[in-house]
Parts: structure tokens; sequence; C-alpha cells
């Protein structure tokens, strides 16, 4: 590990009151750590979950009574779909995954080992994978989070000339606290945005993008207005 990236630091991407994942969360320095034991985690509190208000669809299939699921959703566990969350016709999730108080997982998104924190909006022919989306963020429709190399060689976080080594072969894209990702990008692997920060649509990106940015392409990365 070469410097302490301190913008792509869990305690600097989000807020861990919003999301039922926080005491887990805690335990860790970057988000990509917890990738690896989300399934675990699910295992280990989804039977602890107040039966008053969640029901077991199905092996290690956990839902909130008030969250909406379409019928044509394929749902797959280790699962726990929170308060409110609505899960829409044909959505795809293959397991390992929390879906967070009040997000939407929209047509033909799918989702796999991630972590969807409250009020979070991937609602239209999404791909997300091995990633974390914080607090209120969006995935524009068709963006997606590539998590796997070309080369299948490991992830290395990168920002300017710091590089941490993540000793994964699948990373897709952690996303900060309200950041929002325009329609049709493609968050390359390793990919960490930060807190606030808007990503232009038709976007290929990778590395740490600054919190408060407005990201047009590699090359123009602004602060925003009143910032």
């Amino acid at each position: 590990m070469r410097g302490k990236m301190e913008n792509a630091k869990i305690c600097r991407l989000y807020d861990l009151n919003q999301t039922i994942a926080g005491t887990y969360l805690k335990q860790f320095i970057y988000p990509w750590e917890a990738l690896k034991g989300i399934a675990d985690f699910i295992r280990a509190i989804g039977p602890t979950l107040d039966h008053e208000k969640f029901d077991m669809l199905g092996q290690e299939i956990w839902a909130a009574k008030s969250a909406k699921i379409a019928p044509t959703a394929c749902l797959n566990g280790p699962l726990i779909i929170d308060e409110e969350a609505e899960i829409r016709h044909c959505a795809y999730i293959r397991g390992s995954v929390i879906v967070g108080k009040g997000s939407v997982v929209g047509n033909s998104t799918e989702l796999k080992n991630d972590i969807i924190f409250d009020s979070v909006q991937v609602p239209h022919y999404n791909y997300v994978g091995d990633s974390i989306l914080g607090y209120k963020s969006h995935m524009g429709a068709g963006s997606i989070t590539s998590n796997v190399k070309s080369d299948k060689t490991l992830v290395v976080v990168k920002n300017g000339e710091e590089e941490i080594e993540t000793g994964l072969k699948k990373f897709g894209a952690m996303l900060g606290d309200f950041a929002e990702i325009g329609c049709n990008s493609v968050l390359n692997p390793g990919t960490v945005i930060g807190p606030h920060t808007n990503v232009y649509p038709l976007s290929m990106v990778r590395g740490v993008i600054p919190a408060d940015s407005v990201y047009k392409n590699k090359n123009e990365i602004v602060r925003k207005r009143g910032e």
C-alpha cells in the first residue's frame, strides 16, 4: 500500500446510520474490504430480524413486510430487503445483497454481492456487482459497474500517484452518499466516487473521483460551484 488515500475511506464516503450494515462496515477502513464478508453478515443477522417486520420468503431470503416485490422478480439468497424497498418487474438479485430501506431496484436491474444503502435508486437496466452504493446515491438508466478487469488481474485502486492493492479479482465501484451516475456510464473495476459527486452521462470512469465534484471526462473533473 502506498499512501493513505483518505478520500476512499469508509468514514469519508458513508453515513453508516443509513444502512442495516452499519455495524458491519465500521470494522473496516476501506469499503472494498467488506465485500468478501457480505454473505456471512446477512446469514448472521437475518435470523435476528424482527419477525413482526420481516418475513422469510425462501432459503436465506429475509424481506420486510412493507417492501414491494414484483412477482416477476428473481430473488436468490443470502438476501435482505429492508423496509419500504421496492423490487420491480424482472429485477434479478443473484445473492449476497442487502437492499436498504426505501431503495428501488428496477426493471432488468441485476445485483450481486452488494450493500445498497437506504434510499438508493438503481431503477433502469443497471448491473451492480461487488459494489457498495451509499445513501441516496443514484445510477441513471443503463449505467453499470464493471467488476472484473479484462485481463482478469487483481484490482488496484488508484488515486493519482497513490495505489492500494485490494487482492480482489472482483470489485465494482464504491459510490459515496448522494453520488449521481449519468445514464449509460461504465464504472470500471476499482472505481470510487466521492459523496455528492455527479458523473456525466456516457462516461467511462476509473480511479478515485473527489467528493463534491462534476466528472465530465478523465481530463475534466471540476469542483461544484459554491463548494
